[in-house]
């Protein structure tokens, strides 16, 4: 009978550790997209103000797979962010046009990265190709650690405009830290976005 209870006890004790481990992730869970949540609104506050004059600006929802190139299956997830650009921005260079480019996005495993760079445009017709740069902040939450907080997205875009002022595009991207961290693992994403200009 001894033995018995003493079981019993190790199963609802283990029972109970569960339970609170899996509490304690929702937990985790939840802070992080409040988190998120936060940051979009203060990015979309700064830039609601910058241009409450104006109506000219692009907002882009994307999603698709984080780390796509997953070697040891246990990263590889859904990613879910937003995109900001101001048309009246662009800059008209010998090397093409450019304009400054802000964003987030969250994945499946609460890893949130927030960034701000340049974006350049090349178009053919309704075909546009969008390489961008930005530098941001990564926080891994429950998801692959990329070594460092300050991480480097590449990016190639192919877009085509479907409707007046709308565009659905496929992205590449490739996140790293440059060998500044303690190790750099990257990550390779691609995604779906839909941009429309308000």
């Amino acid at each position: 009978m001894g033995v018995f209870s003493f079981l019993l006890s190790l199963e609802k004790d283990n029972k109970s550790l569960k339970e609170t481990v899996h509490i304690k992730h929702l937990v985790v869970f939840f802070c992080m997209r409040l988190k998120l949540l936060t940051y979009l609104f203060f990015i979309f506050l700064i830039f609601g103000s910058a241009n409450a004059e104006q109506s000219n600006t692009d907002i882009s929802f994307y999603t698709g797979t984080f780390d796509t190139i997953d070697k040891e299956g246990d990263d590889q997830t859904t990613l879910f962010g937003i995109e900001h650009k101001n048309p009246d921005l662009f800059r008209d260079t010998f090397l093409g046009k450019f304009k400054p480019v802000s964003g987030a996005f969250m994945t499946g495993n609460s890893s949130i990265y927030l960034y701000t760079g340049v974006e350049a445009q090349y178009g053919i017709g309704p075909l546009k190709i969008l390489p961008s740069f930005a530098p941001g902040y990564y926080e891994k939450g429950d998801g692959k650690d990329l070594g460092s907080v300050l991480e480097f997205k590449s990016e190639v875009k192919v877009g085509f405009d479907i409707f007046e002022n709308s565009k659905l595009s496929y992205s590449y991207s490739h996140i790293s830290n440059n060998d500044w961290g303690e190790t750099n693992p990257g990550t390779d994403n691609q995604h779906i976005t839909f941009s429309k200009n308000f």
